[in-house]
């Protein structure tokens, strides 16, 4: 069975789509209808604009979103399971018919703008711990004063925590002490996907009920629940909860190949989940996908 999976923040690049729209008429279209939607012509940061104006959150995640859909429908994507990587799991339901293109944008925008006032609130990041066992990392996150958890499982030997800053920096010593082989705080705005982003999850909650789901052509495995879902309720709650829960990305590839996928097709910006993939299981195919 063929996976398809939708990369998250942190892969966008400056040209991110430029060839889709000079090649593509169909996704010419597609990149109009979003600046129209958006407010402003995303597509001008997205080809031409500097990596610190794609580094603004009201335009990576809208930017990384758009790549990832519109090279799906270019390339005709007919998946038989897919699964995203934080805001990729928006991407992934596009693709699988649960969202509409116009509604998956909408609210990937309003995610960004709900996370990005979130971050203001308390200051708050998230580190990369290497080559320390879940259990091990979870325990001294556990054990902090403060909130830090737990906040993506990318791969075994490699999660990422998330909370307030100096609850983070406490974690990230202890995680040294215990034989980290490196716990780094990573350069970006907020603790995503911790309870830091409590205002977040409420405001983008009230917008995703307003929003009509579909029953989706082919299962999602989602983020907080790692497993096979179908029901166009379920998607909805498991969405809502991704904000302030965690990434088990791990845990999802592991399930898809349990449940058949053979083959992985990363479908947006840059390589990040095929490399992710090729560490949980040397045995199945990764492609990135092009035009």
């Amino acid at each position: 069975m063929k996976a398809y999976v939708f990369p998250g923040q942190g892969a966008q690049f400056t040209g991110m789509g430029k060839d889709l729209y000079e090649n593509s008429p169909v996704a010419k279209e597609l990149f109009e209808k979003a600046n129209e939607i958006l407010g402003f012509r995303i597509t001008d940061i997205m080809f031409e604009g500097t990596a610190e104006e794609l580094k603004e959150t009201k335009v990576t995640q809208p930017a990384v979103f758009l790549h990832s859909v519109i090279l799906a429908k270019v390339l005709d994507v007919k998946p038989e399971m897919v699964a995203g990587h934080s805001l990729g799991e928006f991407s992934a339901l596009v693709v699988n018919g649960a969202l509409s293109f116009e509604d998956g944008l909408k609210l990937v925008s309003q995610r960004a703008m709900a996370m990005q006032k979130a971050c203001e609130i308390t200051p708050s990041t998230m580190a990369a711990v290497l080559n320390l066992d879940d259990k091990i990392v979870e325990d001294i996150c556990a054990s902090i004063d403060g909130v830090v958890v737990a906040a993506n499982y990318n791969c075994p030997g490699q999660l990422v925590i998330s909370g307030e800053y100096k609850a983070v920096e406490a974690a990230c010593e202890k995680m040294k002490e215990a034989g980290a082989k490196r716990a780094l705080i990573l350069p970006v705005g907020g603790a995503f996907h911790s309870p830091m982003m409590e205002p977040a999850r409420e405001e983008l909650a009230a917008a995703i009920e307003a929003t009509t789901f579909l029953a989706p052509s082919c299962p999602v495995y989602q983020n907080v629940t790692a497993t096979a879902i179908s029901d166009a309720t379920e998607i909805k709650k498991n969405l809502i909860a991704q904000l302030t829960g965690a990434v088990r990305w791990t845990q999802s590839v592991n399930q898809m190949i349990a449940d058949g996928a053979t083959s992985f097709t990363e479908v947006g910006p840059g390589k990040v989940l095929v490399g992710l993939v090729n560490k949980i299981n040397k045995e199945v195919e990764t492609v990135s996908a092009t035009l």
